[in-house]
């Protein structure tokens, strides 16, 4: 362990996971990074969470419980940053679980580093009877493949790169992006493309640090602002913030339901812009006022920005083929939508 300890505050709120409270709170005393203070949200629990984190407290004087001056999630996490005094930042979600070495190496891998970065680990999903469904596996593989080779701002479009329980951050780092201060859900994704747009350098672990648990009443499942979870409102906010240049082509690949949604999308932000994709059946037609083209029309064009919003992983990985044959090159002139 290095000998640079600074004080790591992780911030959790908690709303009705007395279930799996034990289990989470365990993980953190386990840890074997002593220097650490939980700032433990209730938020409005009504089935004995409140209770659990207060006997907790009364056993460890670095678990604080805390109640939340608002209401929901983004208002728990503004009132326990309020009264952290940690130097480093992380996050925690009350129906997960922490390998006993994950602030450690978290610490240890920044303290290499410095203000300026992030460090996040990688993930695994697991579920308390029956076995993680495919979807949650492919992510899993997803973000540990971002994380091993530090891809999460080339593949930021695609989903949310940094999970909201695997990162640590200086607070001074964290005060310039915003903190929990943002209103906009999902809170985590949002917090990735303001990390984005703040310029710090994210490095990632090739180490799973964070068990998540996955069960039917997740508010990922349950929330209504979770319902679509292709997230393109925020996609094309930051996209239109961050990246797009007005001064090169625009190109949307793909004509299926995905490529139609974010169309109408784009539209509220450009009034002609080129759409392509390989379907013969509506190469040359109209779609909402724009004339379909050709995918190859698209490598005639000088410097354009394309988006492409197609799902398939076999497409995806055709379609990124066919760009690298072009030259083109990720971030500088192509993105992947979903």
């Amino acid at each position: 362990m290095t000998s640079y300890t600074p004080l790591v505050s992780i911030i959790m709120a908690v709303k009705d996971t007395a279930p799996y409270l034990r289990e989470c709170l365990d993980s953190i005393l386990e840890q074997t990074y002593p220097h650490w203070e939980l700032l433990a949200v209730n938020d409005h629990s009504a089935d004995g969470s409140e209770q659990i984190i207060a006997e907790y407290s009364s056993g460890d004087s670095r678990i604080r419980l805390i109640e939340n001056k608002g209401d929901k999630l983004i208002a728990a996490l503004q009132t326990g940053y309020a009264l952290s005094q940690g130097t480093l930042i992380n996050r925690m979600d009350s129906d997960d679980k922490m390998p006993e070495d994950k602030l450690e190496t978290m610490v240890d891998a920044w303290t290499e580093l410095g203000v300026g970065h992030v460090v996040a680990g990688g993930t695994e999903h697991f579920v308390d009877q029956g076995e993680v469904g495919e979807g949650f596996k492919r992510y899993d593989q997803w973000l540990n493949e971002v994380s091993r080779n530090s891809r999460h701002f080339e593949e930021i479009y695609k989903e949310c790169t940094i999970p909201s329980h695997c990162w640590l951050i200086h607070r001074n780092d964290f005060d310039k992006t915003g903190g929990f201060n943002s209103p906009v859900y999902p809170e985590d994704y949002d917090l990735c493309f303001r990390l984005y747009k703040t310029g710090l350098k994210v490095i990632g672990l090739d180490k799973v640090l964070h068990f998540w648990r996955d069960r039917a009443d997740r508010i990922s499942r349950t929330w209504e602002v979770y319902k679509d979870n292709r997230y393109f409102d925020l996609k094309i906010k930051y996209f239109f913030e961050l990246d797009r240049n007005p001064e090169r082509p625009l190109v949307l690949w793909g004509a299926g339901r995905n490529g139609k949604d974010l169309a109408k999308l784009l539209l509220n932000h450009e009034d002609q812009f080129h759409w392509a994709c390989d379907n013969q059946g509506k190469v040359g037609k109209d779609i909402y006022g724009l004339r379909m083209q050709h995918f190859n029309e698209i490598n005639d064009l000088s410097a354009a920005q394309i988006l492409i919003a197609v799902s398939s992983p076999d497409g995806k990985k055709e379609i990124k083929g066919i760009l690298d044959s072009w030259q083109k090159k990720p971030v500088s002139d192509y993105w992947f939508f979903c």
